[in-house]
Protein backbone atom coordinates (compact mmCIF):
# COMPACT_ATOMS: atom_id res chain seq x y z
CA UNK A 1 0.00 0.00 0.00
CA UNK A 2 2.76 2.23 0.71
CA UNK A 3 5.14 1.62 -2.17
CA UNK A 4 1.74 2.56 -4.58
CA UNK A 5 1.08 5.76 -2.58
CA UNK A 6 4.77 6.43 -3.17
CA UNK A 7 4.55 5.98 -6.59
CA UNK A 8 1.36 7.96 -6.85
CA UNK A 9 2.81 11.02 -5.11
CA UNK A 10 6.12 10.82 -7.41
CA UNK A 11 3.90 10.69 -10.35
CA UNK A 12 2.16 13.74 -9.20
CA UNK A 13 5.63 15.50 -8.29
CA UNK A 14 6.82 14.76 -11.84
CA UNK A 15 3.19 16.09 -13.48
CA UNK A 16 3.37 19.44 -11.53
CA UNK A 17 7.26 19.66 -12.36
CA UNK A 18 6.33 19.57 -15.90
CA UNK A 19 3.92 22.26 -15.58
CA UNK A 20 6.18 24.34 -14.14
CA UNK A 21 8.51 23.99 -16.66
CA UNK A 22 6.20 24.73 -19.42
CA UNK A 23 4.50 27.80 -17.90
CA UNK A 24 8.30 29.09 -17.76
CA UNK A 25 9.53 31.11 -20.87
CA UNK A 26 13.21 32.91 -21.17
CA UNK A 27 12.89 36.57 -20.52
CA UNK A 28 13.05 38.46 -23.76
CA UNK A 29 11.70 35.53 -25.63
CA UNK A 30 8.98 37.60 -26.59
CA UNK A 31 10.88 40.21 -28.16
CA UNK A 32 11.45 38.17 -31.38
CA UNK A 33 8.81 37.80 -33.92
CA UNK A 34 6.96 35.35 -34.58
CA UNK A 35 6.56 33.32 -37.61
CA UNK A 36 4.26 35.23 -39.79
CA UNK A 37 5.16 38.84 -38.24
CA UNK A 38 7.00 40.99 -39.23
CA UNK A 39 10.47 42.35 -37.57
CA UNK A 40 8.40 45.33 -36.70
CA UNK A 41 5.50 43.11 -35.27
CA UNK A 42 2.79 43.91 -37.34
CA UNK A 43 0.70 40.36 -39.05
CA UNK A 44 1.64 39.60 -42.25
CA UNK A 45 -0.86 40.47 -45.17
CA UNK A 46 -1.52 36.84 -46.05
CA UNK A 47 -3.44 35.40 -43.39
CA UNK A 48 -2.29 32.09 -42.54
CA UNK A 49 -3.80 28.87 -43.51
CA UNK A 50 -5.72 26.81 -40.90
CA UNK A 51 -4.73 23.41 -42.82
CA UNK A 52 -6.87 21.94 -40.55
CA UNK A 53 -10.11 23.90 -41.28
CA UNK A 54 -9.26 23.52 -44.88
CA UNK A 55 -8.99 19.91 -44.86
CA UNK A 56 -12.34 19.44 -42.81
CA UNK A 57 -14.14 21.89 -45.53
CA UNK A 58 -12.46 19.43 -48.17
CA UNK A 59 -13.70 16.51 -46.48
CA UNK A 60 -17.10 17.76 -46.17
CA UNK A 61 -17.53 18.32 -49.74
CA UNK A 62 -16.26 15.14 -50.77
CA UNK A 63 -18.70 13.38 -47.98
CA UNK A 64 -21.46 15.52 -49.59
CA UNK A 65 -20.44 14.40 -53.16
CA UNK A 66 -20.53 11.14 -51.87
CA UNK A 67 -24.00 11.28 -50.13
CA UNK A 68 -25.44 13.10 -53.39
CA UNK A 69 -23.75 10.42 -55.24
CA UNK A 70 -25.51 7.76 -53.32
CA UNK A 71 -28.98 9.39 -53.45
CA UNK A 72 -28.58 8.61 -56.97
CA UNK A 73 -28.60 5.51 -56.96
CA UNK A 74 -31.97 4.02 -56.75
CA UNK A 75 -32.95 6.37 -59.65
CA UNK A 76 -33.13 4.97 -63.23
CA UNK A 77 -31.61 6.16 -66.76
CA UNK A 78 -31.92 9.86 -67.25
CA UNK A 79 -32.81 10.95 -64.06
CA UNK A 80 -29.93 9.54 -62.65
CA UNK A 81 -27.66 10.90 -64.89
CA UNK A 82 -28.94 14.24 -64.41
CA UNK A 83 -28.73 13.59 -60.71
CA UNK A 84 -24.84 12.46 -61.18
CA UNK A 85 -23.87 15.11 -63.30
CA UNK A 86 -25.72 18.05 -60.80
CA UNK A 87 -23.68 16.19 -57.86
CA UNK A 88 -20.56 16.64 -59.61
CA UNK A 89 -20.80 20.31 -60.67
CA UNK A 90 -21.68 20.98 -57.09
CA UNK A 91 -18.66 19.35 -55.78
CA UNK A 92 -16.59 21.04 -58.65
CA UNK A 93 -17.98 24.43 -57.89
CA UNK A 94 -17.38 23.65 -53.68
CA UNK A 95 -13.52 22.89 -54.47
CA UNK A 96 -13.73 25.64 -56.36
CA UNK A 97 -15.25 28.00 -53.74
CA UNK A 98 -12.71 26.37 -51.51
CA UNK A 99 -9.75 27.47 -52.93
CA UNK A 100 -10.82 31.13 -53.87
CA UNK A 101 -11.49 31.33 -49.41
CA UNK A 102 -8.45 30.04 -48.45
CA UNK A 103 -6.17 31.63 -51.68
CA UNK A 104 -8.50 34.77 -52.93
CA UNK A 105 -7.04 35.97 -55.58
CA UNK A 106 -8.61 36.88 -59.37
CA UNK A 107 -7.86 33.16 -60.74
CA UNK A 108 -9.42 31.08 -58.12
CA UNK A 109 -12.34 33.14 -58.31
CA UNK A 110 -12.84 33.00 -62.05
CA UNK A 111 -11.78 29.13 -61.48
CA UNK A 112 -15.38 29.02 -59.13
CA UNK A 113 -17.31 31.08 -61.72
CA UNK A 114 -16.24 29.03 -64.74
CA UNK A 115 -17.07 25.99 -62.36
CA UNK A 116 -20.67 27.21 -61.91
CA UNK A 117 -20.74 28.14 -65.92
CA UNK A 118 -20.05 24.26 -66.50
CA UNK A 119 -21.89 22.62 -63.88
CA UNK A 120 -24.86 24.60 -64.86
CA UNK A 121 -24.08 23.35 -68.76
CA UNK A 122 -23.62 19.63 -67.98
CA UNK A 123 -27.04 19.34 -66.41
CA UNK A 124 -28.75 21.10 -68.87
CA UNK A 125 -27.47 18.89 -71.20
CA UNK A 126 -28.42 15.86 -69.37
CA UNK A 127 -31.67 17.68 -69.18
CA UNK A 128 -31.60 18.19 -72.77
CA UNK A 129 -30.96 14.35 -73.88
CA UNK A 130 -34.35 12.94 -71.88
CA UNK A 131 -36.37 15.85 -74.30
CA UNK A 132 -37.02 13.21 -77.04
CA UNK A 133 -38.40 15.92 -79.14
CA UNK A 134 -36.35 19.00 -78.96
CA UNK A 135 -33.16 17.23 -77.65
CA UNK A 136 -30.98 19.17 -80.28
CA UNK A 137 -32.79 22.29 -80.13
CA UNK A 138 -32.35 22.16 -76.21
CA UNK A 139 -28.59 21.46 -76.61
CA UNK A 140 -27.94 24.17 -78.66
CA UNK A 141 -29.72 26.37 -76.40
CA UNK A 142 -27.95 25.51 -73.04
CA UNK A 143 -24.59 25.53 -75.85
CA UNK A 144 -25.26 29.39 -76.37
CA UNK A 145 -26.01 29.56 -72.72
CA UNK A 146 -22.83 28.17 -71.51
CA UNK A 147 -20.67 30.29 -74.23
CA UNK A 148 -22.50 33.71 -73.14
CA UNK A 149 -21.61 33.01 -69.26
CA UNK A 150 -17.87 32.06 -70.75
CA UNK A 151 -17.77 35.56 -72.35
CA UNK A 152 -18.99 37.38 -69.45
CA UNK A 153 -16.41 35.81 -67.50
CA UNK A 154 -14.08 36.36 -69.74
CA UNK A 155 -14.94 40.06 -69.66
CA UNK A 156 -15.26 40.85 -66.42
CA UNK A 157 -11.68 39.71 -65.47
CA UNK A 158 -9.79 40.84 -69.05
CA UNK A 159 -9.38 44.36 -67.39
CA UNK A 160 -7.82 42.25 -64.08
CA UNK A 161 -5.88 40.41 -67.18
CA UNK A 162 -4.44 43.19 -68.68
CA UNK A 163 -3.44 44.76 -65.27
CA UNK A 164 -1.14 41.93 -64.31
CA UNK A 165 0.36 41.56 -67.71
CA UNK A 166 1.45 45.23 -68.10
CA UNK A 167 2.79 45.15 -64.61
CA UNK A 168 4.86 41.56 -65.50
CA UNK A 169 6.04 42.92 -68.43
CA UNK A 170 7.75 46.29 -66.88
CA UNK A 171 10.95 44.51 -65.20
CA UNK A 172 11.25 41.29 -67.03
CA UNK A 173 12.78 40.72 -70.66
CA UNK A 174 9.01 39.78 -71.58
CA UNK A 175 8.00 38.78 -75.01
CA UNK A 176 11.38 40.53 -76.42
CA UNK A 177 14.03 38.70 -77.80
CA UNK A 178 17.57 38.48 -76.35
CA UNK A 179 20.36 40.28 -78.29
CA UNK A 180 22.61 37.32 -78.93
CA UNK A 181 26.38 37.49 -78.15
Amino acid sequence: MQIKLLTIAAALALAFAGVAQAQYTQPGASDKPRVGARADGTPDVKPSVDRKARKAEHDRIEADYKAAKAKCGPMKGHEKEICEADAKGKEKVAKAELDAKYDPSPRHQRKAEEQKAEGTYEVAKEKCESNKDGASACKKEAKANYDKAKADIKAKYAKADAKRERTAGTGGTGDRERSKP
